[in-house]
């Protein structure tokens, strides 16, 4: 459990005696691991118990969407539930590492919008689009290790530059292309967005996802890496001192974004069979909202990807029961803003709570 590689690191190796210490021995070391262990459980408990709600949150939609509309879950509804939540599930990846670190990325949904419009602009001037795409992708790692450097090497907070970022890109993206759109795509990418995997009813977007999930599951629960990045989200300085580059991580991280947005940039591009450089636009709020409400915690050090996947679900789920129901985008926007809400106030609360109970216990005096 990388919490308590954490809490073993931050206490040394000093252990609580084998005999009850005397009223006159003061023990600061022993209290604060020991305070510490009783958190860290506390926060897997509690992310045991979010995960939970998650199940029933995915139960409920399943109900609520089979109520309203025949329609859902049908082989059509899953094909456009792909559509949907397809390019803000791939999103979600790399900024599910990156708050985990305890920072955050608002411009993902602006690099997608630069890549459909660079994408666009390069196939509109004749490059072959084999070679176009490889320029948008390194386009992604341009802007995504802009944001690191700016965050790691330049110590600026991760909130303020990608919101400056979100702006620059979007501007960028139509200065680019402007106020046209690019069609006339070749019909076999087109079918990114008409055609499902063949012998299934999933979008070309929401496999890559699935693919990518499992990739993503390994690397954050099975290696030191993604022992790395619950380390620095708990506590950054005490991981730095343990020997882990905090700096070097958090650049591969916005890089990792970066390249991955632009991707999604170019299967939105594909999957609409048109380039316009206000793609994406508003698609941050969902991003953030699938990472939270699937349980990674605000304050980094804390989730799983089995709760993004699920977050993935239940938000993509209301989604297309509310489509099928006619309900307007801008009461969905009004969904999605509650669901980021609890994501934030429900998590965080059970850890206050322990937090204040272990205080109590502190305080109340033992009887000898």
């Amino acid at each position: 459990m990388p919490q308590r590689d954490v809490v073993e690191t931050e206490a040394g190796a000093g252990e609580a005696p084998l005999s009850p210490p005397t009223v006159d021995q003061p023990q600061p070391v022993t209290a604060t691991a020991s305070a510490a262990t009783r958190g860290t459980g506390f926060r897997w408990q509690s992310l045991g118990r979010w995960e939970v709600a998650l199940v029933a949150f995915v139960i409920a939609t399943v109900l609520f969407g089979s109520a309203e509309s025949h329609y859902f879950l049908s082989g059509g509804d899953l094909f456009d539930f792909g559509l949907n939540i397809g390019p803000i599930a791939l999103m979600a990846l790399p900024l599910t590492f990156i708050v985990m670190t305890g920072e955050i990325d608002l411009s993902v949904a602006s690099t997608l919008g630069l890549a459909c419009s660079l994408l666009g602009y390069l196939f509109e001037h004749g490059w072959p689009l084999p070679l176009a795409i490889l320029t948008v992708l390194a386009m992604g790692v341009v802007t995504g290790t802009f944001n690191g450097i700016l965050v790691t090497h330049l110590g600026l907070p991760s909130l303020a530059v990608t919101i400056g970022t979100l702006t620059l890109y979007r501007g960028i993206a139509e200065i680019i292309l402007g106020s046209s759109s690019v069609t006339g795509f070749p019909n076999s990418y087109d079918k990114v967005g008409t055609s499902p995997i063949p012998g299934t009813q999933f979008t070309w977007t929401l496999g890559i996802f699935i693919v990518l999930a499992v990739v993503f599951g390994v690397v954050l629960h099975a290696t030191p890496l993604g022992r790395s990045l619950y380390a620095i989200g708990l506590n950054k300085d005490t991981a730095f001192f343990s020997g882990i580059r905090v700096k070097r991580i958090k650049l591969l991280l916005y890089t990792l974004s970066g390249v991955i947005c632009a991707g999604a940039g170019i299967l939105w591009t594909f999957q609409y069979a048109s380039s316009r450089y206000d793609a994406g636009t508003g698609l941050e709020l969902d991003v953030v909202t699938v990472v939270l409400f699937g349980g990674i915690s605000i304050f980094g050090g804390k989730g799983t990807i089995i709760g993004v996947i699920m977050a993935v679900c239940v938000i993509g789920g209301i989604q297309s029961a509310l489509t099928l129901i006619n309900v307007s985008a801008q009461a969905q926007e009004v969904v999605t803003g509650c669901l980021l809400i609890i994501s934030v106030v429900l998590p965080n609360s059970g850890a206050a709570l322990g937090e204040w109970r272990a205080r109590w216990v502190r305080a109340v005096p033992r009887r000898s």
